[in-house]
């Protein structure tokens, strides 16, 4: 039996206590004035009509006692509680009940307070996540639709050299291509949340699934001239391959885009018991523990220098997938000296 529960079975003992005293001492009236009646007349007529109207008196004693009653201990509180619904239904998110009794002593009514004040700061909260990502969206869609729109009218310049057309075509599908990934992440992360996207669970080498993500960045990450070290041992899994790319994917593009020219990588897969363990990591320029905290929201990007190259969304897409899973995901860094993101699969 919950705390709760037992204060509600309290109550509603003392209340049946309470009730139950009411009518033994009204009865307990009742008998006295009447051997009162009986002893001052012998007029049975007279004794009959005395005796219904002390029912009458004592009925409508209990009518004004119930009243009173429902009016302080139900009507008053259903009457802040419906107030209160009514707010929060027109989007007023921050209206709070205040509770009037100890938390213990609490009554039904002020658990159900208690709980409408927290579903309204949880509202309160989801509309404020809401307002940031559809400002985030539009800030993030902004750049790219800019540049597309300033290069494409100066693509229309007949006096354009070709070497220049050139140059501003690339930059046009840089700005397209990067809009394209906002949106599908955006779509992503939305049928990921929504659930429309149920993950189609097989048995494969999650080496295999590993070894494909890491060439997708194999021409990056020649270009930067990065040293790449792999220790992918055979590990068989029943998961979501298609979810999992999405997270090593990211996770390798991560890695790329924060470690310097001449840098380092590492990427691994071991069994360790009876799950996959895989990490990435990398010598690039790390993160505080603060942004560390904070790489899981959505849009937020701890190295604003390498802003150009994402969009926010990658590791909240992670995270996503690997909670839908039911895996699990950490990150140890130290600043200038790079990350490490380990990832743990359940066979």
């Amino acid at each position: 039996m919950t705390t709760k529960t037992y204060k509600k079975s309290k109550l509603t003992l003392f209340g049946m206590i309470a009730f139950f005293v009411l009518v033994a001492m009204l009865m307990q009236v009742a008998i006295l004035v009447y051997e009162y009646i009986c002893g001052w007349t012998d007029d049975k007529l007279l004794i009959a009509v005395l005796i219904l109207i002390l029912i009458f008196i004592l009925s409508s004693f209990c009518v004004i006692f119930d009243y009173l009653r429902r009016k302080i201990m139900v009507d008053r509180p259903v009457s802040k509680i419906l107030d209160a619904t009514e707010k929060i239904a027109a989007g007023n998110f921050d209206t709070r009940i205040e509770i009037e009794h100890t938390h213990d002593r609490y009554t039904e009514f002020d658990v159900i307070a208690e709980n409408l004040n927290i579903l309204a700061a949880e509202l309160g909260k989801s509309e404020v996540l809401k307002n940031d990502f559809i400002s985030n969206v539009s800030h993030e869609m902004k750049t790219p639709l800019a540049i597309i729109g300033n290069y494409a009218n100066a693509l229309a310049d007949p006096e354009l050299d070709e070497e220049t057309r050139e140059k501003y075509a690339a930059t046009l599908m840089s700005a397209s291509d990067r809009l394209s990934r906002l949106i599908t992440d955006i779509l992503r992360l939305n049928k990921l949340q929504n659930q429309e996207i149920k993950p189609e669970i097989s048995n494969f080498n999650l080496s295999d699934t590993l070894a494909e993500c890491i060439l997708e960045f194999e021409s990056k990450i020649e270009e930067k001239g990065i040293e790449l070290e792999c220790e992918l041992s055979d590990v068989f899994v029943s998961s979501s391959s298609s979810l999992l790319e999405i997270v090593f994917s990211n996770l390798i593009s991560n890695a790329v885009k924060f470690t310097e020219t001449g840098g380092r990588i590492s990427v691994k897969l071991a069994e360790a018991d009876g799950r996959a363990i895989v990490s990435v990591s990398d010598s690039g320029c790390g993160m505080s523990r603060e942004v560390g905290m904070r790489i899981f929201e959505k849009f937020y990007q701890g190295d604003t220098s390498h802003s150009r190259e994402g969009n926010g969304l990658g590791l909240p897409l992670v995270k996503k997938v690997i909670d839908i899973l039911g895996g699990e995901i950490s990150v140890t860094s130290e600043v200038g000296k790079g990350s490490t993101f380990t990832v743990v699969i359940k066979k």
